[in-house]
């Protein structure tokens, strides 16, 4: 059996604890961050959280062994590659990735570096004036030129497509042109909580999703409930309201009268009455001044007939029947 060192051991021991301790516990990507960098976030999360970076078969060893307690845990192991760290802290989850988030700042690209976009050059001038670097610009592929006493890329250019590597010449030249690609920071791969893994792709979401995500389902919700006439606490006042609305325009449809509709119904059979009386041609003089209110009153009103021809001879005045008399006052309640 192979001989394990004591420093290890003590060390898969105290990572091991502080899973088992810790309310959440998390694996991040620490690809590409410098030292500085770390002490800097590890100082932004201090009181909260506690991060370890360490081999890890060493990490694998400590999951497996928190797992005796924390039988879930075990969902983190294949989150355990590449340049990782573990966090174990207090923080929830969500809150840990947007944490987490806050602190990746810009980088330049290193050589071989996978470009996470296009990476491109846009048109116009550069920070520098005359002089050989305009030879390096074109090197690697930049229509450069001098304008105004200042070297100008003529056209957008793309020097490195998405997922392509950076090669050296221009991962050296994209800092002088102030172009900087990388995102660096501690990227949360997954993160335990309560017997649940919760999966990068869970953790960002923005802020208000879950908020707008029921607030819509509330109010489909209670626009459903009316639709269908189902009575609850929120929906009763807008269902009464809507068959108080229905009611009244069946009963003025019907002609029933009641102390609520009375009016209206009396002004629906006055207006057709007036419609009767200029179809018939009924003369007296308060239904014809009220006609030519009317007609006064409307937007656009038909132009007069042209006078008779005095040649020609007037039209005798057609004479209204009983039956249709009878047919025009029906209407006044139809």
């Amino acid at each position: 059996m192979a001989h394990v060192a004591a420093w290890k051991k003590t060390l898969v021991q105290e990572l091991a604890q502080e899973m088992i301790d810790s309310p959440v516990v998390a694996i991040v990507d620490v690809h590409g961050i410098g030292g500085q960098q770390i002490q800097s976030m590890r100082a932004g999360l201090r009181g909260h959280a506690i991060v370890k970076m360490t081999k890890n078969n060493l990490i694998l060893l400590a999951l497996e062994k928190a797992a005796e307690s924390k039988p879930e845990l075990k969902g983190l192991e294949d989150k355990v590659y590449g340049q990782c760290a573990v966090v174990s802290t207090d923080i929830n989850p969500f809150k840990l990735f947007k944490k987490l988030e806050s602190t990746k700042t810009k980088a330049a690209a290193k050589p071989g570096e996978i470009a996470p976009f296009d990476i491109v050059v846009p048109k116009g001038p550069t920070p520098f004036g005359p002089g050989p670097i305009i030879g390096e610009l074109q090197k690697i592929g930049l229509p450069a030129s001098i304008d105004g006493g200042k070297i100008v890329v003529k056209k957008d250019t793309t020097l490195v497509k998405e997922g392509e590597p950076v090669p050296a010449n221009v991962a050296a030249m994209l800092p002088k042109l102030e172009i900087l690609p990388m995102v660096v920071g501690m990227d949360l791969r997954a993160a335990y909580e309560d017997g649940v893994i919760y999966h990068k792709d869970v953790l960002d979401i923005p802020d208000n999703y879950y908020k707008d995500m029921f607030a819509t389902a509330a109010f489909n919700a209670r626009g459903l409930a009316v639709s269908i006439a189902y009575p609850t606490k929120d929906t009763i006042s807008t269902l009464i309201q809507k068959a108080f609305r229905e009611a009244m325009g069946l009963s003025i449809s019907a002609a029933i009268p009641t102390k609520e509709n009375i009016k209206m119904l009396i002004a629906k059979a006055d207006s057709q009455m007036l419609a009767v009386a200029s179809a018939s041609g009924y003369t007296d003089d308060s239904i014809a001044a009220r006609l030519n209110a009317v007609a006064a009153a409307s937007p656009a009103a038909p132009a007069a007939a042209e006078p008779a021809k005095a040649d020609e001879p007037e039209e005798e005045e057609q004479e209204v029947s009983e039956e249709e008399a009878a047919a025009g006052l029906s209407a006044l309640f139809g």
